[in-house]
């Protein structure tokens, strides 16, 4: 959708471990894909993430939403995370621990609609649970809750930072279809920071390939891994991929 069209091009110093590394990204996005991002710790993945949600200022240049410019350091435009629309899961769920499940996915609305709400939580499975706190939600009910807050506010872009890496391995490909689902749920587009292989090629439907803080490969999971020999076609080929492109 060409109005959903996200341009970035900016670029960003990061302090990181391995010394100071300047984060350079020009690309765009196309409006309701899924995008990972894939690299190792400190190439940038994240930090790119928080600029998109607003939580980190680039140190120059320009991105566009649509028709709207998010930021734009020439013209001294940098939007607040609530102009923007949009979520942002964080690793740790950042879930409220003084509420419930119900209040959780609420406090996310800025406009209260109780039907959507009610509808996230029988989506996600958390109706039984709506009057429990985080502290007594299991690892894969405290996930589900924070994309069905994630939802809540209706995001036009979904960005998801590692959401599945303290899920022990059955309970990931589980929690894997709820990612979909979710990007399905959200109509907008989604960005999800992931270092496993097997998952990206498994979600999404175009890979960022980030190392030292600038993409070195860029296109569709079967493009950057299983023509370059990086992971078994068998192993992608699961149907995700194309249940994806069916709706975008």
């Amino acid at each position: 959708m060409a109005d959903d069209l996200i341009v970035i091009d900016i670029e960003k110093l990061m302090f990181t471990t391995e010394g100071k590394i300047k984060l350079t990204i020009n690309t765009e996005v196309n409006g309701r894909e899924l995008v990972a991002l894939f690299g190792s710790s400190g190439s940038g993945k994240t930090t790119l993430l928080r600029i998109l949600a607003g939580l980190t200022k680039p140190d120059r240049g320009f991105i566009k939403f649509g028709n709207n410019v998010w930021f734009d350091s020439k013209n001294k435009i940098n939007l607040t995370p609530q102009a923007r629309n949009i979520s942002l899961m964080f690793q740790d769920y950042a879930l409220f621990p003084n509420m419930t499940v119900e209040q959780n996915i609420h406090f996310a609305q800025t406009i209260k609609d109780f039907d959507f709400v009610n509808n996230l939580i029988s989506t996600f499975g958390l109706s039984e649970f709506i009057k429990r706190k985080p502290n007594q939600l299991s690892g894969g009910q405290k996930q589900r809750l924070a994309l069905a807050r994630a939802l809540a506010r209706k995001p036009d872009l979904l960005l998801l930072d590692e959401p599945l890496s303290s899920i022990d391995f059955e309970m990931r490909l589980t929690l894997q279809d709820e990612i979909v689902q979710a990007h399905e749920l959200s109509q907008g587009t989604t960005i999800i920071v992931s270092h496993d292989v097997n998952e990206v090629c498994r979600l999404a439907t175009k890979v960022l390939c980030l190392d030292n803080g600038t993409i070195t490969y860029n296109g569709t999971p079967d493009k950057v891994f299983i023509d370059r020999g990086f992971i078994n076609r068998n192993n992608c080929d699961n149907g995700y991929i194309s249940k994806i492109r069916r709706n975008i």
